[in-house]
């Protein structure tokens, strides 16, 4: 079975991922865009019994723009978000996609939150679903 490792910046929290993600999706959204600190975030979800997190973490929690909750998990030495779990899919850990440092991690599937998007980018591919 395949499993992954996602890590912070510092490496002081780590995700480890057992199996294919469900999802890999591009958002759009703004409150993405100022997690990321770039045009858009890409996140892979698992269920959360496949994402074993270990290290030290604090929690914060926010309404996102689809009017529901999300927790994210960040390091509390280096700032980086490695995992979150919105209400908006609540049976699954999202883990950015960056955070694995992997050039052979699958391609996103879907991209959301489109009417956000910066007008200078895009998301390709054949098999991408597009939303707004």
């Amino acid at each position: 079975m395949t499993r992954r490792t996602a890590t912070c910046r510092c490496g002081q929290l780590t995700a480890i991922c057992t199996g294919e993600p469900v999802r890999v999706s591009v958002c759009h959204c703004r409150a993405c865009q100022k997690r990321s600190g770039s045009a858009f975030a890409v996140q892979a979800r698992w269920p959360h019994d496949q994402v074993e997190l270990t290290g030290t973490f604090h929690e914060w929690t926010r309404v996102g723009e689809s009017g529901k909750p999300a927790t994210f998990r960040f390091c509390p030495t280096c700032g980086a978000t490695l995992t979150f779990a919105s209400a908006s899919m609540p049976d699954f850990t999202a883990v950015p996609v960056g955070a694995f440092a992997d050039p052979a991690f699958p391609p996103p599937r879907f991209s959301v939150y489109e009417e956000s998007m910066q007008p200078w980018t895009s998301v390709a591919g054949e098999d991408v679903e597009h939303r707004d």
